[in-house]
């Protein structure tokens, strides 16, 4: 999958939205979190862990990754990068 054209980071309401060639997609800053691909998230996920992510966690840094992009949010998480294939899904 191709790139997004471009994506904007809206951090007062806590939104991504990312422009694709057919269609604009906004993800909440809270679910991009909760779905974090990085392995620390999908092994705490696979043991049947619950991650609570709080209300207020807001993305404060986009870092283009080539394949995909790399979220750093307001709590410190910053390992997960999220492919452009799985970003769609969201």
């Amino acid at each position: 999958m191709n790139a997004p054209g471009e994506i904007r980071n809206k951090r007062g309401p806590g939104q991504l939205i990312v422009q694709w060639d057919d269609a604009e997609q906004v993800v909440s800053h809270i679910r991009l979190r909760g779905a974090c691909p990085c392995s620390q998230c999908r092994a705490a996920k696979l043991r049947g862990g619950i991650q609570l992510v709080r209300e207020d966690v807001r993305v404060e840094r986009i870092e283009p990754q080539g394949y995909g992009v790399q979220l750093v949010f307001s709590d410190g998480h910053e390992r997960g990068i999220y492919p452009w294939n799985y970003l769609r899904t969201l």
